[in-house]
């Protein structure tokens, strides 16, 4: 005898299937961390219990008071230090080689998975959330690298995205090419602040996530030794960027390495100054009564001057023009963010930034904190990743040593997991 069963008889079975999976209980970690450091403290506490149920962290404390739940996956790092994921707030992920040669000789398609293969060296890393600040030609392929990863249709980091960027016609970007070259751009040129104000509302509408501005271009050193960069965007153009930009909810970084544009970005009040490595202390003063944040991307700089690109007779260089600018930030109480730049150097290497913020005038703990909760703060992600604290996305760190005592130990990283998903684990 055949059995019949209808077609509402099916979808019936079907509902309650999925109902059932929808149902199932999330995965239960747990994680023993010897040493622990939350992401907001000076120091580090010992003897700590991590619970984890599905992507987020449910519970976190001394040994002696957490429980760990029957049948939970339990990862024991007894000898090990355990933080928040990392973040970097200034990247390039689009930016793995020689752009102007890699826009005429690769497809955008191509670009696309290099892309991807930067941010997951990024991961690897340490650096579960990224900011990353242009998309270097690839329109607005930072977009969908984001979505694609949101979607979990690819590994890789936490991302926010500023896609083209903004420049002023004849400044940064694809100089020395023929005119008669289509080729994308690296930002929007406008000309007015009435220009500058639709550029803000394309950026957005196609999926950036934040505006980034670019209010100087060349630099250099004039045989005394003053630090000389060239403006691009008008005053009236930035304030229009600006006010648009907080207009619609979002955020503008400003890429600037001192002078007028960088002065008009400060009066502007942008969110955040992005590299900056030239300051008095009038300007510093500034930054910190309207709460600007910075990223310095000061190891950038040094491998610049190994590389021998100091300026004039070499007795100045961008790194300890940006060294010394960076002490006197952190004594004035700027919020700084953990910033690399990264692109013009291997992704995955930036984790060496740690050392150069640490010589140049923070503790290690502020440094940490630089990467963990100022990082998502800045980002206006603090109520997700940035710290270990119930109900912030899994995103952990675990390194064998103790980078309070040495920074450098967060260049060793042997653990990563992202949203309660191990990426790495070479602490086994």
């Amino acid at each position: 005898m055949r059995l019949k069963i209808g077609m509402g008889t099916l979808v019936a079975i079907f509902g309650c299937v999925a109902l059932l999976v929808g149902q199932s209980s999330p995965q239960v970690v747990a994680i023993r961390a010897g040493r622990l450091f939350d992401g907001k403290s000076d120091h580090l506490v010992t003897d700590q219990v991590i619970i984890i149920k599905g992507d987020r962290i449910e519970q976190v404390g001394p040994a002696t008071s957490v429980k760990i739940p029957s049948g939970a996956q339990v990862i024991d790092f007894s000898h090990a230090t355990v933080g928040p994921g990392l973040i970097d707030g200034h990247t390039h992920v689009f930016e793995t080689g020689d752009i102007p040669r890699d826009l005429l000789t690769t497809s955008p398609q191509y670009r696309m998975l290099e892309a991807l293969v930067a941010g997951q060296a990024d991961l690897k890393a340490g650096f579960t959330t990224i900011r990353d600040l242009r998309s270097m030609g690839a329109m607005y392929g930072d977009a969908d690298l984001r979505n694609a990863i949101n979607r979990g249709l690819v590994q890789g980091p936490r991302m926010q995205v500023a896609s083209r960027g903004i420049n002023s016609t004849g400044s940064y970007g694809l100089k020395g090419y023929s005119p008669t070259l289509s080729l994308p751009r690296y930002s929007i040129d406008v000309d007015s602040p009435w220009e500058a104000r639709k550029a803000v509302r394309e950026l957005l509408f196609n999926g950036a996530d934040l505006i980034k501005v670019d209010d100087t271009d060349y630099f250099y050193f004039t045989p005394d030794g003053h630090f000389w960069t060239m403006p691009t965007l008008a005053k009236e153009e930035i304030i229009a960027i600006v006010d648009e930009t907080h207009r619609r909810g979002a955020k503008v970084a400003c890429h600037a390495f001192g002078g007028e544009g960088l002065q008009n970005c400060v009066d502007a009040g942008v969110d955040t100054l992005e590299h900056g490595m030239d300051m008095d202390d009038a300007t510093i003063k500034k930054m910190v009564d309207k709460g600007i944040y910075t990223t310095a991307t000061l190891y950038h700089y040094l491998l610049d001057e190994h590389r021998d690109l100091e300026k004039t007779d070499g007795k100045y260089s961008l790194y300890r023009t940006a060294c010394e600018s960076y002490g006197r930030k952190v004594k004035a109480g700027v919020k700084i963010a953990f910033g690399t730049g990264v692109g013009p150097f291997p992704h995955g290497t930036q984790v060496k930034e740690f050392a150069s913020m640490v010589k140049c005038g923070q503790t290690p703990a502020q440094a940490f904190r630089s990467a963990t909760s100022v990082a998502a703060e800045m980002m206006g992600w603090q109520d997700r990743v940035g710290s270990i604290e119930p109900g912030k996305f899994a995103d952990l760190i675990a390194v064998s040593g103790d980078p309070i005592a040495d920074i450098t130990e967060l260049e060793r990283v042997k653990f990563v997991m992202k949203g309660g998903q191990i990426v790495r684990n070479d602490l086994k």
